[in-house]
């Protein structure tokens, strides 16, 4: 293990300013692009999983407290379709809070290995109550079990606090079916607007958006680095 001090040697010598790389692994052109932006997805994040990234599916979700305050933390994704992007959360969450007062968000996938992210922009809506049970019955029975123990976000005295409470429902629900909290769900990002970058050298990135017309269409644009 590197000590306090023999680390805090090594960050004083580091030139943060000076961490770069170049981007040299591919572009990203017009014609490389799918008509449909769920299109254009789903092909690179298939290829961010042939890649085995690991967790090929996080994302950052950036939420707006009614206040206009920013927050900002990583999610899973789960499904996604011509509908939008499903993820899964405590709704008495910070996040949940934010976008049951707040549904403008936006997401980003960064797959550093690829030299690429994607730029999501949208408005969240629950999903059905049915298609929360149905993904709740997937979750390994700890996951399950977790999403009662914990009150996302609440200060909490200790650890312990979370074990105990564990440990209790461990045995309420042995044997027994696990149902799905109230307060547990999911909800969907329906997108407005998509931005893919690919990173290129010297800067010059490919920046591609796609923005959805009053008409329903999607006007694609390119966008300067």
């Amino acid at each position: 293990m590197i000590s306090v001090s023999t680390f805090q040697s090594i960050f004083m010598n580091l030139s943060i300013a000076d961490l770069r790389r170049n981007y040299t692994l591919a572009g990203f052109s017009e014609a490389d692009a799918a008509i449909s932006p769920i299109d254009q997805f789903k092909i690179w994040f298939q290829q961010a999983v042939d890649a085995n990234l690991t967790e090929p599916n996080a994302m950052t979700l950036a939420t707006i407290s009614s206040e206009g305050k920013p927050s900002a933390r990583i999610v899973l994704l789960k499904d996604v379709d011509d509908r939008g992007f499903v993820f899964f959360t405590n709704y008495e969450s910070v996040k949940g809070q934010h976008l049951l007062e707040n549904p403008q968000a936006a997401l980003v996938f960064f797959w550093i290995e690829l030299e690429r992210q994607v730029r999501v922009e949208g408005k969240a809506e629950k999903v059905s109550s049915a298609e929360s049970d149905a993904y709740f019955s997937t979750r390994p029975r700890g996951s399950q079990l977790g999403a009662w123990v914990s009150k996302q976000t609440e200060v909490i005295a200790s650890r312990e606090v979370l074990q105990s409470k564990l440990e209790e429902l461990e045995q309420k629900y042995a044997d027994k079916e696990i149902p799905r909290p109230p307060h547990w769900g999911g909800f969907r990002l329906i997108p407005s607007e998509f931005e893919f970058w690919q990173g290129r050298p010297n800067r010059l990135h490919d920046r591609l958006r796609y923005r959805l017309a009053e008409n329903g269409n999607w006007i694609r644009e390119r966008l300067s680095p």
